[in-house]
């Protein structure tokens, strides 16, 4: 199975996932492919097929494939949060590509309800960066305890800060801060929260707020060309060649019709193809 946990006996290259409820809201268990995309302009202009379940782990390995393809990385990639990771950051950062990617909690951190809900979570505990030590609601200062490290499904190391308070013994808020017996300690990665920070600083700009616009009309919009008005909702070829031949089939005729639909209606010096010389990935 290489790295995955399950396989079809039909078909040894799909992967269990779990789809979308049917009709009766039950939940569907299904061997199947992750297709991703990257779309400009509605045009699909690059795809590819992973046997995880999960979007964090295709991000790299697609824009890998984008860069064999062109021969060249995209300038920018917008992306929602299903690929906001420590590791995907630092790739995108590492290839100096412009990244406006969310990350899981970047709506809930905005609302006055998350911080209510959420006071006594790390991120709302006053950090002191040149003494490195947080600081409880009490007041009382978590010291740091240790590094530990972590690596990720796909190999990658993370490193944590371990911080814990000195003495929570008598504390009035102790149930509601934390439910341990012993000193609270909080775990922390700083690397992600500095990537975090500046995912969100670049999402909250104007240029910003106008390409996450731009990105649900944008490959939202050809997924549900492809799967409503055409009817591409399940594969009839199996194992990964005949399933790229049939999804490359898909793409090859969803760029016809969209150029044949922007030919139509194509004005006097206008290009038909706008991702070239611009290379920007959704």
């Amino acid at each position: 199975m290489g790295n995955r946990n399950s396989y079809s006996k039909t078909d040894p290259d799909a992967t269990f996932m779990r789809m979308k409820d049917d009709h009766m809201k039950n939940g569907q268990l299904k061997p199947g492919y992750n297709l991703q995309a990257s779309t400009n302009n509605q045009y699909v202009v690059h795809y590819s097929l992973h046997p995880n379940p999960t979007d964090t782990l295709t991000l790299i390995p697609h824009l890998e494939q984008y860069e064999a393809l062109y021969s060249q990385m995209p300038d920018q990639v917008v992306a929602d949060s299903g690929y906001g990771s420590e590791e995907n950051y630092q790739y995108l950062a590492d290839e100096q590509i412009n990244a406006l990617v969310k990350y899981n909690t970047f709506h809930k951190e905005t609302t006055a309800r998350f911080k209510k809900k959420y006071p006594f979570h790390p991120n709302s505990l006053h950090y002191n960066e040149e003494q490195d030590y947080y600081v409880c609601p009490m007041g009382q200062k978590m010291h740091n305890i240790g590094t530990p490290k972590r690596k990720t499904a796909s190999g990658y190391e993370q490193t944590y800060t371990r911080y814990q308070a000195q003495n929570c013994q008598g504390c009035p808020l102790r149930g509601q801060c934390h439910k341990s017996k012993e000193n609270r300690i909080i775990s922390v990665n700083h690397k992600l929260n500095q990537f975090k920070a500046q995912a969100r600083e670049k999402l909250d700009s104007p240029e910003g707020i106008e390409e996450r616009k731009r990105r649900n009309v944008e490959v939202e919009a050809a997924f549900g060309i492809l799967k409503h008005n055409h009817h591409f909702r399940r594969l009839m070829l199996r194992g990964n060649q005949k399933v790229e031949v049939e999804v490359s089939l898909h793409a090859i005729a969803h760029n016809c019709r969209k150029l044949a639909a922007n030919t139509s209606r194509k004005k006097p010096n206008e290009t038909l193809f706008p991702w070239k010389g611009s290379h920007k990935a959704a």
